[in-house]
């Protein structure tokens, strides 16, 4: 998981709208809070046949907002004081139908003219069926929200309510919030190139043996993970390792020195950042003379 600092005192303003999807919007808010953000939740009268506001406003902490004609919150301009208190607006989940309105720059509602009025980073977590999610007309819309800087992040593939398999389940809430903390980071290797070795190298003595060292790893590739978040374009070269590539990190897998010395050859031509983590065997092959 990102570090919790990339969120944590982050406002968070969650909007739910219209889909089944909605009741994994209540363990979003937890999980939002988990990392340190403070959440505040508007719902659509859609969202709320699926989930009541009450649910939310218990576990949020403060009052739902959902009608754009609310007598006394707009007594003073709710959904301008909405708009400008949010560091974020996250919509989760995402109808197809709000994500048509946004894109059409519509404000009949409180959330789409919250979303017109913000200047805050939006971010959508897309949740329908899989048909609905591969209609044109959707893909157009989301086209277009994206050429306008707004982030998707999803959908998942799988099985949906509709009892149907493909693309358009809601992403589960930690991959949420683990999505929405690597866009919180601050960029600051936007645009360069970083190269970092990682984990050990084999010398091979005989088709079984091998010479080794006890290189996890682990600093290596939390180094890359580091470096992709601050939106560095980061290729990692490792040695022999049982570890998860950091999402957004271009994995080269090697097996001895001269291999890890080539491949950071290669890559390094260009690089702006080399950072060399990884343990080598420089003296492998005067060790292997010797053991032969």
């Amino acid at each position: 998981m990102v570090s919790k600092s990339s969120l944590a005192g982050e406002k968070v303003l969650l909007a739910v709208t219209g889909s089944i999807a909605a009741y994994k919007s209540a363990d979003l808010v937890r999980k939002l809070q988990d990392i340190g953000a403070e959440v505040r939740v508007v719902m659509t009268k859609a969202a709320c046949e699926f989930i009541t506001p009450l649910t939310m406003q218990t576990l949020s902490g403060h009052p739902v907002a959902i009608d754009l004609l609310d007598i006394v919150q707009e007594s003073t301009m709710g959904h301008i004081t909405l708009a400008r208190w949010a560091d974020w607006v996250l919509i989760a989940p995402a109808s197809a139908d709000s994500i048509a309105k946004l894109a059409q720059g519509r404000t009949d509602d409180l959330l789409s003219a919250l979303c017109s009025a913000s200047e805050s980073p939006l971010a959508i977590c897309p949740a329908m069926n899989n048909k609905m999610w591969t209609n044109p007309a959707t893909q157009d819309n989301l086209q277009t929200l994206r050429k306008r800087g707004v982030q998707v992040l999803g959908p998942a593939s799988g099985e949906q309510a509709c009892g149907e398999q493909g693309e358009g389940r809601l992403l589960e809430p930690v991959d949420i919030v683990n999505e929405l903390s690597l866009l919180a980071v601050p960029k600051g290797l936007t645009g360069k190139r970083v190269v970092i070795t990682a984990g050990p190298t084999h010398e091979p003595i005989d088709p079984v043996r091998y010479i080794g060292n006890r290189s996890s790893g682990k600093m290596g590739f939390a180094v890359a993970k580091a470096a992709a978040e601050a939106g560095a374009n980061v290729s990692l070269i490792t040695g022999p390792v049982q570890l998860m590539t950091p999402t957004g990190v271009s994995r080269v897998d090697v097996k001895t020195a001269q291999q890890m010395h080539d491949a950071v050859l290669e890559n390094s031509t260009e690089c702006d950042i080399l950072l060399l983590v990884q343990q080598w065997l420089t003296t492998s092959q005067n060790r292997l003379k010797k053991v032969r």
